[in-house]
């Protein structure tokens, strides 16, 4: 059993919800990654979504996009995402690493170090699992099976616009859990419609027997609570992006932790 379900498991047996944030490597500065991902932890956090910066993030929506571009100016490839997961499990040998990104740094990052080394890097350096937004699941079991094999889960989008025979498709190929895009369009955009959310659910358990999670527009302790209720898993992104971006460096991992408390404390409530 993966790290990522297991994690699934015990939150079940407790009757709790996973908090799943989300923070862009090397974002807003080049060292406090790990810093921030054990800050998490102790908030609450019960796997954690590590974005790997890339120029041409077409999911990602402006707060995201500028995060992604500030950590490439500072020198963070995979390598260092890498890197900052290695030093993470230092301390943390039980929360689930997932890496969000793009297929360009995966495949860029193979043709540099040989066939089979992103899979072969990130098993080793601690990574659970990979979500890779443009990689369609119909292209994609031979790479889930590789990860599969190095204890990694592959992790799919699902979108208000997924048909039942893309969801069919994706339950056939994803492990760990899978990610349903609560609005159409990208990160941080629009306003939250729950009621849209409680429809959808249903739905997508009919093809996916492992936990959804839902993210895209979770801002406050209000929508995570509401969302929490229906879902197994609550992603939070853009408002934690938005809330570190001018911060000094010693305040980043404290104001993190103070607001993902008040997220945990509404999904336990």
């Amino acid at each position: 059993m993966s790290r990522i379900a297991s994690t699934f498991t015990a939150l079940k047996a407790q009757g709790r919800k996973a908090l799943i944030p989300y923070v862009t490597a090397g974002f807003p500065f080049a060292d406090i990654t790990p810093a921030l991902m054990h800050g998490m932890v102790e908030a609450g956090a019960d796997v954690i979504e590590l974005g790997v910066p890339f120029s041409d993030p077409m999911a990602d929506g402006p707060v995201i996009q500028k995060a992604g571009e500030k950590a490439l100016s500072l020198g963070i490839g995979m390598v260092q995402v890498f890197d900052h997961v290695r030093e993470f499990r230092k301390r943390n040998s039980t929360t689930p690493v997932v890496l969000m990104g793009y297929a360009n740094p995966v495949e860029r990052y193979d043709q540099k170090h040989g066939a089979g080394a992103f899979v072969r890097d990130a098993a080793a350096a601690g990574v659970d699992g990979v979500l890779i937004v443009d990689y369609p699941p119909e292209e994609c079991e031979a790479f889930a099976a590789s990860l599969r094999e190095h204890g990694m889960d592959l992790i799919f989008l699902l979108a208000p616009t997924s048909t039942d025979a893309r969801m069919a498709q994706v339950a056939r190929v994803a492990s760990g859990y899978v990610y349903y895009v609560s609005l159409k369009g990208v990160t941080g955009s629009g306003a939250l419609d729950t009621a849209a959310v409680e429809q959808m659910l249903p739905r997508i358990r009919q093809h996916v027997q492992i936990p959804v999670g839902v993210g895209f527009g979770i801002r406050d302790a209000a929508t995570a609570q509401a969302i929490g209720k229906v879902a197994d898993a609550v992603v939070i992104g853009s408002r934690i992006i938005q809330l570190i971006e001018d911060q000094e460096h010693a305040k980043v991992v404290p104001l993190t932790i103070d607001f993902l408390r008040g997220i945990r404390k509404a999904l336990d409530a």
